[in-house]
Formats: C-alpha cells, sequence, structure tokens
C-alpha cells in the first residue's frame, strides 16, 4: 500500500506542527458506525481560524487530507486513510438576537448541527426544528445539504464562509451553494472548498411551540430510524421512490454479514453491532446494488462518503 504523504511533507509536518501531529491515529472512535482504520497523520482544528491556517499549508504544499467532522455519513476503509485527516472540532457559535423580525444564529463549522438547533429552539427561535435529530456537524450538513421533513440546508443558510483552493477565503451566499438533493457544489468538487463557519436563518416563534413540533419530529426519529452504530441513510433516495423500500421489497432487510446488518427496521441504515468490519458493511452496499439493479434496474447512490482504501 503506498504511502501519499512522502518524507519531505511528514519532515515538513513534524517541523511545522511537532506535538499537534498525531501520528497512526484510529479512526474508528471517531466515526458514528465505531468502524475504519488508521490515518497515517491527524490534526485537530479547535477554531475556523485553526482551520484554515491547516488547510491552507496543506494546500500550498500539496498534501492529501481529508476534514473529518461528526463522523456520520462516511464509510472508512478497514485499511485506514493514507492521508492525513484534520479532526474540526471548531465550535463557536453566537445568535444575532437584535432582530427580532429576522433573528440569525453564526457557528463554526464543526458544530454539532443538531446541537445548534436545540439552542435555537431554547431560545425561541424557529426554522431549524427539522434538523433536531440530524447528526454530524455544521459544515458537513452544509457540504451534502442534510435534510428531513422535506426541509434542507438550502431553507435556512444564508452565508457560508468557504475557504477555497486558489481564492482564499470568500462569503458564498445560498445561491452559489449549488444545492440539489443531498449535493451541492462542495461535494461534486470534494478537496476545492472548505467551510469555515456559517450564518442561518431563523424565525421568531413561541418556545413551547417549537420544541413541541421539535418533539414530534425526534419521536418519529425514533419511529423509523433504527438505534445503534451507524452512518445514517446509506443511499439517496430514487427519484419517485425510496432506497429503503427497494431494498427490502429485494428481500434485503436483516441480511448479514459478519457483525454488520441491513436494519430490520429501516433497510436504508445498515448497523454495526459490535464487531463489524468495514469490509463488511461494503459487501452489503455491493450486495444491495446489485440485487436493486438486477430487479428494478436502479441503480442506488451512495448518499455516505467512502474514506480511504477499497478493494
Amino acid at each position: 500500500m503506498n504511502n501519499l504523504i512522502s518524507d519531505l511533507q511528514k519532515e515538513k509536518l513534524i517541523n511545522t506542527f511537532g506535538e499537534y501531529l498525531i501520528e497512526n491515529a484510529p479512526l474508528a472512535k471517531f466515526s458514528s458506525a465505531r468502524l475504519g482504520g488508521y490515518a497515517d497523520f491527524m490534526l485537530t482544528a479547535h477554531s475556523a481560524f485553526y482551520l484554515e491556517k491547516m488547510v491552507t499549508f496543506l494546500w500550498e504544499e500539496e498534501i492529501p487530507f481529508h476534514i473529518l467532522g461528526g463522523g456520520s455519513n462516511i464509510l472508512i476503509s478497514d485499511a485506514g486513510v493514507r492521508q492525513l485527516v484534520i479532526l474540526n472540532k471548531a465550535k463557536k457559535l453566537a445568535f444575532n438576537e437584535d432582530d427580532q423580525e429576522l433573528p440569525t444564529v453564526w457557528a463554526e463549522s464543526g458544530t454539532n448541527f443538531g446541537s445548534l438547533a436545540r439552542q435555537a429552539a431554547q431560545k425561541g427561535f424557529s426554522g431549524l426544528e427539522w434538523a433536531a435529530g440530524i447528526p454530524g456537524t455544521l459544515g458537513g450538513a452544509i457540504f451534502g445539504n442534510a435534510g428531513a421533513h422535506g426541509k434542507d440546508m438550502s431553507n435556512n443558510l444564508k452565508l457560508a464562509e468557504v475557504l477555497q483552493l486558489e481564492e482564499g477565503r470568500k462569503l458564498w451566499s445560498v445561491n452559489q451553494m449549488g444545492f440539489t438533493y443531498r449535493n451541492s457544489t462542495l461535494k461534486t468538487e470534494s478537496g476545492k472548498y472548505i467551510v469555515l463557519s456559517a450564518t442561518l436563518n431563523l424565525e421568531p416563534g413561541k418556545p413551547e411551540e417549537i420544541q413541541e413540533k421539535m418533539e414530534e419530529y425526534l419521536q418519529f426519529r425514533r419511529r423509523t430510524q433504527p438505534p445503534g452504530a451507524s452512518m445514517g441513510s446509506m443511499f439517496k433516495n430514487p427519484a419517485g421512490d425510496h432506497a429503503g423500500r427497494l431494498i427490502e421489497v429485494a428481500g434485503l432487510k436483516g441480511s448479514r454479514i459478519g457483525d454488520a446488518q441491513i436494519s430490520e427496521l429501516h433497510a436504508n441504515f445498515f448497523i454495526n453491532h459490535g464487531e463489524a468490519k468495514a469490509q463488511d458493511v461494503y459487501q452489503l452496499i455491493q450486495l444491495a446494488q446489485e440485487k436493486v439493479k438486477d430487479q428494478f434496474d436502479v441503480l442506488l447512490e451512495l448518499e455516505i462518503q467512502l474514506f480511504g482504501d477499497w478493494k
């Protein structure tokens, strides 16, 4: 297996980051599915300022890297990642309550998105009820245009501070994001743009009504989505249909390879029952795609991202 970081690049990393640079960093504990091998190197960004500095340095030195937020919506290879991983822990946030008619919240991209939604509700700000149970970070939600209950990031995003490979830091409006279903320009051109922070539009509301709606969504999520270690929705829903329905009708609900299983509650969720390998999940992905393609002539497209080396 080739190491994509050269000896010269490794020396520069050590000289620049010293004790903050972790070698052979275990990634499974940072994954919501508790899966994956080791990264050659890891850095932790505790603010958007340091995230920008790290990414700029890595771009300048042509050192390959991944950004890891909350660890949802990704499957990390058992073989690990032959690159540097930046763990995004930039979590500052501030509510703008001066304008009672058009309140907003600014947050760094490593902020837990579900927690942000709950804090808004506690303050009596509406608009993010749909996001109460969304795992992962604000940056990840923008990257993949996260959504639920008929809403997504395109409904809330006002501005995002984006670090660009060739042009530095810029403010992007929601119209520049190229949002489509579970996708964005950030995702289709991955590696060229990094979200540093974002401002979201909110609405004034009554705290008790907001909390009631949020609890309704959370209860629905608990009824329809399985508990346990998973990556969230595995596949995008095909136009006019649902990936979970197709997998279930194909007879795969409950199918198991090793300790990985297609959920018996919702077939678009793949569960790690404790000792699964990433390769087990990957084989289930291939099985679902093959069976659904054979029976319905529909190729299921991954909603998650694959990190690392895959056979």
